[in-house]
């Protein structure tokens, strides 16, 4: 196994590991800002309100995206096991 074929590995990993955890993200980043806003906008510093609505928003990005990122580290985890013979050929 070569430091390049690693190096690859490695790549890939951190590649799919941000596409699954971008949408889980944006959704509390977005839901942040907006209840940060309409607090701002209310005059209401109460840091416990933003925690339901994130919770939640997060919860429902969860459920519509999760079959998505189930079959993206199903198809990785596939693509890796395929590879494995090609990257062990060679080492004693």
């Amino acid at each position: 196994m070569s430091p390049e074929s690693v190096m690859d590995i490695g790549l890939a990993a951190l590649v799919v590991g941000a596409k699954l955890c971008a949408p889980l993200l944006v959704t509390a980043l977005v839901v942040g800002f907006t209840v940060s806003l309409l607090q701002s906008i209310t005059q209401v510093q109460e840091m416990t309100i933003s925690f339901v609505p994130k919770l939640v928003a997060v919860g429902i990005a969860l459920l519509v995206c999760g079959h998505w990122m189930i079959a993206e580290i199903v198809a990785f985890t596939n693509d890796l096991f395929a590879q494995l013979p090609s990257l062990l050929n060679g080492v004693p």
